[in-house]
């Protein structure tokens, strides 16, 4: 076995045997490179997601809509306050509504005043007065919607039995607010206060002039 051994590094000395050793060497280069290579990468992937991962959520969570100042802004930039009237078209509940929450909190009761306007704030009373026949209710504005081209507001079963409007189920109508709530808290009379008042004021007057 020595002989073999002896015969063998007798075979390979000199500038031979370095030059068998430089290979062997070149040959495991690669493959340590690679560990290496993984090892730096898993280390640099741990750093990056041990610091991504909390800012995200961080992130994510002071971001939600309902807890940024102008998101909050921005959900309420689109509402109507100048108390003005507009005409459209009204349509009614059905009855998959019923009982269903709506946007202030309150269930929708088919038998209430209660009424869905996209632009209106939640509180504002209004009077809907039915284009085709002249009927007119007064409504408190309570939920969101329609959310259907060309239409404006959405009424009770009980309102729009009242405004005559049930049959057909869509129906073109004027919707005059009378109190409408401000950003401030304060409420605002609409056009149709301001036009009762008119009303109002010819009537006396014209009152006073058959007096004479």
């Amino acid at each position: 076995m020595e002989n073999k051994l002896h015969t063998t590094e007798s075979r390979l000395s000199g500038p031979r045997l370095e030059a068998e050793l430089m290979r062997a060497k070149t040959r495991r280069m690669p493959r340590a490179s690679i560990c290496k290579a993984r090892a730096l990468l898993f280390v640099v992937l741990s750093c990056f997601l041990s610091t991504a991962l909390p800012a995200q959520k961080s992130v994510s969570a002071d971001a939600s809509p309902a807890s940024t100042p102008s998101a909050k802004a921005a959900q309420h930039s689109h509402l109507d306050r100048s108390g003005k009237s507009r005409k459209g078209k009204a349509s009614y509940y059905g009855r998959e509504f019923y009982k269903k929450e709506m946007a202030d909190g309150t269930p929708m009761n088919p038998q209430s005043n209660a009424a869905a306007s996209k632009t209106l704030p939640l509180g504002t009373k209004a009077r809907v007065t039915n284009l085709k026949n002249g009927n007119s209710e007064v409504v408190e504005i309570r939920d969101r919607g329609p959310y259907v081209k060309g239409r404006i507001v959405d009424l009770s079963p009980k309102t729009a039995d009242k405004l005559g409007l049930k049959k057909d189920g869509v129906a073109p109508v004027e919707v005059k607010p009378v109190e409408v709530p401000q950003a401030d808290g304060s409420v605002k009379p609409g056009a149709g206060v301001q036009e009762s008042e008119r009303g109002r004021a010819s009537a006396e007057l014209q009152d006073s002039h058959s007096l004479r």
